[in-house]
């Protein structure tokens, strides 16, 4: 018998009166019966992160830096444990899940140490006329309640993302996890009770968008909103927002530009690693690479050669470098996408193919501009390769895009590069290496249809603060 899995609400675990099968993306079998949160038991949470506002605004920074340092040991402690969850109900090979764990220890460990170092600044007031014998100085305050909607493809440090910045400046959280990784929210939530993370400051709801999210969303009690997820349901939590602060982390078809001058053998492998880590299911998967014309034929030959090497298995496999998508339909869709670029010209050098509910990974050429797996956001294992004239060219075709989060350039050319920093639309440019490339306190987020604020601990936490001015006269 599958195991019943509840909320975690104002410190206790309260059952809901309703639950859902949730189902392996390796296997189709049943893992879990998870709580459907309905109306009453989302209240319950808000109420219970909003009375805890005063505790946890109260609380000294070196105690909230504690907290967040005990859970980062505790994950440690468990890691094995916390990337065997992720692998099961999430389908990413357990390497790689492994892998996110490390990240989500350091992730807490970041935002234990920001916990103190969350200052303002004196200004000079008498820089201006009038200005006079006065001391001013800023700080940060905390919003208050913040709500936050994570996806599936980083179950663990997507929610660090939100979880710690939000419990480091002194605020309160309800989480609502992705349908499908509801049990990496909810270890979570088992670990911040063991730190003494105080009642009520994070609270956990499992459910569906509808009866959860839209609560979220609404209520004037939660301050703040940070959403990670599909454009179209961040522009409609923009939408119905209000006044609440916002940050949405969106969708891309990050790109990567190679030049005609650098050494293939290094960048092969990268663009490889960027396209098909977690069968493309991550925000910044390379989707497109634009190689300069005179080394084209040689980087796709290379390319798909290291592609078909790439071995696919359950997701608990150590051998695994990639397994099943995360649903059935989404590897239907992709399936669909592959085929419309194909009757509109592209070639499709590998994969293309589903084998054992595993959608292998693809590599396609003569991709035109306006098909789906260039345009949108593919968000699977499929990447293009086209030649350009130049890696100026290369600029125009990644600029041409609804989105914006991060792109790539490869060259040796250090005035190329500039040019490109200072020419490509995006969010982050990464000088010789991939777009996938993120760090866990550098800023990250986009422009255009990739969405608004920044995460990234330090800069989360301005997200999730208030300015306040003191000005004393003499």
């Amino acid at each position: 018998m599958p195991m019943k899995k509840t909320c975690f609400i104002g410190g206790e675990w309260v059952p809901a009166t309703a639950h859902a099968p949730l189902f392996s993306p390796c296997t189709g079998q049943e893992i879990a019966q998870i709580s459907q949160a309905d109306s009453s038991l989302v209240e319950k949470a808000i109420a219970a992160a909003h009375e805890a506002t005063a505790v946890m605004r109260r609380l000294p920074a070196y105690q909230r830096a504690f907290l967040l340092e005990k859970i980062s040991i505790l994950m440690n402690e468990r890691l094995e444990e916390a990337a065997r969850i992720i692998a099961i109900e999430a389908g990413k090979p357990i390497k790689t899940a492994r892998g996110e764990v490390i990240r989500t220890i350091q992730t807490y460990k970041f935002a234990a140490e920001e916990a103190k170092r969350l200052h303002g600044e004196t200004v000079p007031l008498d820089a201006a006329i009038g200005g006079e014998g006065r001391l001013a100085y800023t700080v940060r305050e905390p919003l208050g309640v913040i709500g936050a909607i994570t996806p599936f493809h980083f179950p663990m440090n997507l929610v660090a993302h939100k979880v710690g910045p939000a419990l480091a400046a002194g605020n309160t959280v309800v989480l609502k996890p992705a349908s499908q990784t509801p049990l990496s929210a909810l270890f979570l939530a088992e670990l911040a009770e063991q730190a003494g993370v105080p009642a009520g400051a994070l609270n956990v709801i499992t459910g569906s968008g509808a009866s959860v999210g839209d609560k979220i969303v609404s209520d004037p009690r939660v301050r703040a909103v940070t959403f990670t997820g599909s454009p179209n349901v961040g522009l409609d939590i923009r939408n119905r927002a209000g006044m609440k602060r916002v940050t949405l982390e969106l969708g891309s078809n990050s790109a990567v530009i190679v030049d005609r001058n650098v050494q293939l053998n290094e960048v092969i492998p990268r663009c490889v690693f960027g396209a098909f880590a977690y069968s493309g299911q991550v925000c910044i998967s390379v989707q497109r690479i634009y190689v300069d014309k005179e080394i084209y034929r040689d980087f796709v030959e290379h390319f798909v050669e290291q592609t078909r090497a790439l071995r696919g298995g359950d997701s608990l496999s150590e051998e695994a470098d990639y397994s099943a998508m995360i649903n059935p339909r989404e590897t239907e869709r992709v399936l669909e996408w592959i085929h419309e670029a194909l009757l509109q010209g592209a070639r499709l050098e590998c994969g293309g193919q589903i084998v054992d509910r595993m959608l292998q990974p693809t590599v396609l050429t003569g991709v035109p501009a306006d098909a789906k797996v260039s345009c949108q956001e593919v968000f699977g294992p499929v990447v293009l390769i086209n030649p350009v004239e130049s890696v100026r060219h290369g600029i125009t075709l990644v600029n041409d895009s609804r989105y914006g989060l991060q792109a790539g350039v490869y060259t040796n050319n250090l005035s190329l590069a500039l040019e490109a920093v200072e020419e490509l639309r995006v969010g982050g440019v990464m000088v010789n290496d991939i777009p996938t490339f993120r760090v866990d306190h550098m800023p990250y987020g986009g422009v255009k249809e990739s969405g608004l604020g920044r995460e990234g601990v330090k800069y989360a936490i301005e997200e999730m603060t208030e300015l306040k001015l003191v000005a004393i006269k003499r």
